[in-house]
């Protein structure tokens, strides 16, 4: 399916930011960076009639529930009201999975997914706070409190706030390719691939102070992928002792150092696979795994597919 057209169903009260990440991924116009238009669709149960968001602020929603019915992705942002969907939301989601139609959740908006009853039998995810309730109220859905996103057939979850970013980017590579995704966020100014088995809950995310924090470090290696790191050496680059610097890390990505490179090394992969004609040998070497067999091993394990049929699918037309 190609990802073109969007629609996003409000439930009152509306979440802002949650709603806001729907939006500022898929309803601004960047077609002059490259990025193909959505055609972007908000709607409600009863449009033109205000629903209370966020403080003092209320938003319209100026299309009704059956502008979603040939939608190509349905999504459904955080509400307080999320665990009571109306029937005819219910509806909506569970027509959107029948035709093949992407359903993608922010945050709590899972307990929407779940009530129409499209995450039995799938793995799912939620703000961690609300996992346990989302797992007791729905035992045959798979709930992951751990991760940032899950995606399972056409049904994408994602935990709270900044993690429906990853999720939304993660549809948008997967249907229209790296590039897309990555010019998108670059003008988010959000890092352009988390993997969704990331961790959600990060022991400290944003670091004290510029000095104790290991974004310099991440810049130089993104910037040198393609030589051989070790936990010491890059301890070292940040001035601190190897255990120190394993432990923020980890506190820091929510991942291990290994991991992280692991899956950059991965993810530029992928561009070079989409963007260019070099051999599996060059681009194994250019991202630092060194050999086509270490390539083909960790791309497998975390795409699904190796390089060459990733390549057929997703390359780039001249």
């Amino acid at each position: 399916m190609a990802l073109s057209s969007v629609a996003v169903v409000l439930q009152d009260p509306v979440a802002m930011f949650e709603f806001g990440v729907l939006s500022e991924v898929f309803g601004i116009d960047r077609t002059d960076d490259g990025v193909p238009a959505f055609d972007f669709r908000v709607c409600a149960e009863r449009p033109g009639e205000p629903m209370q968001a966020d403080g003092q602020t209320m938003l319209v929603a100026p299309f009704g529930l059956d502008a979603a019915a040939d939608a190509d992705l349905v999504a459904i942002p955080a509400s307080s009201s999320a665990d009571r969907p109306s029937e005819a939301v219910k509806h909506v989601v569970r027509d959107a999975v029948e035709r093949g139609a992407y359903v993608l959740s922010v945050c709590s908006g899972a307990f929407t997914l779940a009530a129409a009853g499209v995450l039995d039998g799938r793995e799912c995810t939620t703000h961690w706070r609300h996992s346990d309730e989302l797992a007791s109220a729905y035992p045959l859905a798979h709930v992951n409190p751990d991760v940032l996103y899950a995606h399972d057939g056409t049904v994408i979850t994602s935990a709270g706030t900044a993690a429906g970013m990853d999720a939304c980017l993660h549809l948008v590579r997967s249907e229209h390719g790296g590039a897309v995704a990555n010019r998108i966020a670059r003008r988010m100014v959000v890092s352009p691939h988390r993997d969704g088995g990331q961790r959600q809950f990060i022991d400290r995310p944003v670091p004290v102070t510029e000095c104790e924090s290991i974004g310099p470090v991440l810049q130089w290696l993104l910037e040198h992928l393609d030589e051989p790191h070790t936990v010491a050496g890059l301890a070292r680059r940040a001035s601190m002792s190897s255990r120190t610097f394993a432990r923020r890390f980890v506190s820091e990505t929510g991942t291990t150092p290994h991991q992280w490179v692991t899956d950059q090394r991965v993810l530029r992969a992928r561009e070079l696979l989409e963007e260019t004609d070099l051999s599996i040998e060059q681009i194994a070497g250019d991202v630092g795994f060194g050999s086509a067999a270490l390539l083909r091993h960790h791309f497998s394990q975390c795409t699904g597919l190796t390089p060459t049929v990733f390549r057929t699918r997703h390359r780039s037309p001249a």
